[in-house]
C-alpha cells in the first residue's frame, strides 16, 4: 500500500511543469493586500501597542465587543476591561518584550461587501518577573517567562474602526517556551510557579481514556 501511495505522489509531482503551477494552485490562498487591509492591520497594531498586547485601549473597543480565549469567555466589553484592569502587568514585568508577527487579513472570512475585516497574527514574548503580579503572585519571583507562539485575531468594524472581537491564546506549538504549552495569563502564571488550581490552567495531560484508546490501537495494529 505504501508503495502504491508513494508511486502516485511521485507521478503527481512529475506532472507539475514548474513552480508557477504549484504556486497558482487554488489550495494556496493569498491574503488580502489592498488599502483596506493595510488600514485594518494598522488599527490592530495600534491596539496592541497601547498595552503590549495584554488588553488594550478601551476606547478602541465597540460596545458590542467580545473577548474569547481557548477556555475563557466570551466576555463583554465591560467584563473584559474590568478583568484586564485588575492585573498590573507592567509592575510585574517592567521589561516585558512583546513579539507580534505574521499580520494578515483573513481571505476566507468575507463580509457581505466582499472583503474581510478579521486580522490574524502570531504573538510571543518574554520577560522577567521583577514585581508583584496581584492578585496571583504577591511577590516578584525573578523568573523568566517565554511564551509559545499563539495565534490571535482582531475583528474590526470598517465603518467605525472599532474592534468587535478579540481572540488570543491559541498555542500552535506547546513545546516552545516555558509555560507548559499554555497561552495567555494561564501560561504566564504556570511559568512563575503560580498555576491556577483547575485543569484548564494546567499543562495538557493525557487522560486515562485516551491512554487506553492508544493502547487498544497499538494492539490492533500489532
Amino acid at each position: 500500500q505504501y508503495t502504491t501511495i508513494r508511486s502516485t505522489r511521485l507521478h503527481s509531482t512529475s506532472s507539475v511543469n514548474n513552480d508557477a503551477d504549484i504556486l497558482n494552485d487554488p489550495m494556496f490562498i493569498q491574503p488580502q493586500s489592498d488599502k483596506s487591509s493595510e488600514e485594518l492591520i494598522n488599527i490592530a497594531k495600534r491596539f496592541l501597542f497601547t498595552s503590549k498586547g495584554l488588553g488594550g485601549d478601551p476606547d478602541m473597543l465597540a460596545s458590542s465587543f467580545q473577548f474569547e480565549g481557548p477556555v475563557v469567555g466570551p466576555l463583554s466589553k465591560d467584563a473584559f476591561v474590568t478583568a484586564i484592569g485588575s492585573v498590573d502587568f507592567d509592575t510585574a514585568f517592567p521589561n516585558w518584550t512583546p513579539q507580534f508577527y505574521g499580520f494578515f487579513v483573513d481571505p476566507l472570512e468575507v463580509e457581505e461587501e466582499g472583503s474581510s475585516n478579521r486580522v490574524w497574527y502570531t504573538a510571543k514574548g518574554y520577560g522577567r518577573n521583577d514585581g508583584p503580579l496581584l492578585p496571583f503572585a504577591p511577590e516578584a519571583t525573578g523568573k523568566m517567562v517565554e511564551n509559545p507562539p499563539q495565534v490571535c485575531s482582531l475583528t474590526i468594524d470598517k465603518e467605525s474602526g472599532l474592534i468587535t472581537r478579540y481572540t488570543i491564546g491559541y498555542v500552535t506549538d506547546r513545546s516552545v517556551g516555558n509555560t507548559g504549552g499554555l497561552g495567555g495569563l494561564y501560561g504566564i502564571l504556570y511559568a512563575l510557579g503560580k498555576p491556577l488550581p483547575f485543569p484548564e490552567a494546567q499543562p495538557w495531560k493525557m487522560s486515562w481514556q485516551y491512554s487506553f484508546f492508544q493502547k487498544i490501537g497499538s494492539l490492533i495494529n500489532n
